[in-house]
């Protein structure tokens, strides 16, 4: 039966996938050839310009033959800034000073018609080649909105409040390009409490992107459809076991909040989440019993453990991927997360992600060269709800029991 739910709910994502693509790439497409042809007006000059610094040298130079051949470097850089259009008047204009300074300096008509005519097939040449790379243009404008809407089908936004929480998420595909990467992330409000999965798929490009995307069906399913958080676990395992190859996995953090003050956290080979307290001191959560990544199991001896961490008003959870934590700068020294997050930490998750994605981008240099992945959740505290008329006396003291829950195994940063 399980079986079942987990292919309807693969097929569903699937449709819902081929429905948003096809609804927005026209769209999309639009706004992408836009930007490709919205170029740098002093490059589309720059052909002109460079046409009349030919013209100028000829005047004050007076050497005749020694510039007009020049001309032609007109037509050919406007190929490489230009339509086939601009390259033509380009040519034309080239063509029409040659002339004039050629009958202005009394060379031979048999060279200046040999000049011409090398101008006339390099202006022809280029504005095929101009052709072509408009078409090719054209073509990965489409790819980067097919691209674009893949990447908000699969990885949907996460809006600022979800449940009980803030949330925000920052997600930097290394191929920029592609704008999508093997590296995913969902949360989603069920009834059994907000549950939310960060992961990272074992290699790049489509294939990574279709486990991502085969992963994220199941979790959004069986989230809705499991009491039981590791239940959600079992459904994405048999998924993958039917689907990947033998050296195919998933490493993954999948977390729920079922039960006030607590958080059910499921560790499957990923890095451990860090949690912030309320005081602002970092830990790593570190599972009591690790676990091997999705897609694995069959290799291990154990099965994933549930760890339960206690989560009060004012704290905070980071869900990460390695492109962050393996991230070097020039010196080949990593990108150390924690101190970064301590030294950024706020009240607002997008204020404190924004902070840490542009310090990492500083780290290694403007680029990433992994997909990296952060999603922060915050329990707001009661003076950060917004209440409509005054409190009732007596309404603060009902978070102090909150943090009575059995702490897990946690390493202090």
């Amino acid at each position: 039966m399980s079986q079942a739910r987990d292919h309807g709910g693969n097929h569903r994502s699937i449709r819902t996938l081929g429905n948003r693509v096809t609804d927005s790439r026209t769209s999309a497409r639009g706004r992408a050839t836009a930007r490709l042809a919205a170029g740098t007006p002093v490059l589309h000059a720059l052909p002109v310009l460079i046409v009349s610094a030919v013209v100028l040298a000829d005047f004050v130079g007076g050497a005749g033959m020694v510039w007009l051949p020049l001309l032609a470097a007109g037509p050919a850089l406007a190929a490489t800034t230009n339509g086939p259009r601009g390259v033509v008047c380009v040519g034309l204009l080239a063509g029409v000073l040659g002339a004039t300074l050629g009958a202005r300096d009394g060379v031979p008509a048999s060279e200046l018609a040999a000049v011409l005519s090398a101008l006339a097939a390099v202006t022809v040449a280029s504005g095929l080649a101009s052709a072509l790379r408009g078409r090719r243009d054209r073509v990965l404008a489409a790819v980067r909105s097919v691209a674009e809407t893949a990447q908000h089908a699969l990885l949907k936004p996460v809006p600022a409040t979800v449940g009980p929480f803030q949330v925000a998420v920052r997600y930097s595909a290394a191929a920029a390009e592609a704008r999508i990467g093997g590296d995913l992330y969902a949360l989603i409000p069920t009834p059994y409490g907000v549950r939310l999965i960060v992961g990272d798929v074992r290699g790049k490009g489509l294939p990574a992107v279709g486990t991502a995307a085969l992963v994220l069906g199941v979790f959004r399913e069986a989230a809705y459809d499991e009491p039981d958080l590791l239940a959600v676990i079992d459904r994405i395992e048999r998924s993958l076991a039917r689907n990947l190859g033998c050296d195919d996995f998933v490493t993954a953090v999948v977390a729920g909040y079922s039960q006030a003050g607590q958080l059910e956290v499921v560790n499957c080979g990923h890095a451990p989440p860090l949690l912030i307290r309320a005081s602002g001191g970092v830990e790593s959560v570190e599972p009591a019993h690790p676990a091997p990544p999705l897609g694995l199991r069959a290799l291990a001896k154990h099965a994933p453990a549930l760890e339960v961490v206690p989560f009060a008003d004012g704290d905070q959870l980071l869900l990460y991927t390695d492109g962050v934590t393996e991230a070097r700068d020039r010196g080949r020294e990593f990108y150390q997360l924690a101190e970064g997050l301590a030294r950024h930490v706020s009240d607002e998750p997008a204020r404190t992600l924004t902070a840490l994605h542009d310090e990492l981008l500083a780290h290694v240099g403007g680029r990433l060269h992994d997909d990296a992945a952060l999603l922060l959740i915050r329990k707001p505290t009661v003076r950060d709800v917004v209440v409509p008329e005054p409190a009732v006396c007596g309404a603060g003291g009902a978070t102090d029991s909150e943090a009575t829950a059995t702490r897990p195994t946690v390493r202090s940063v």
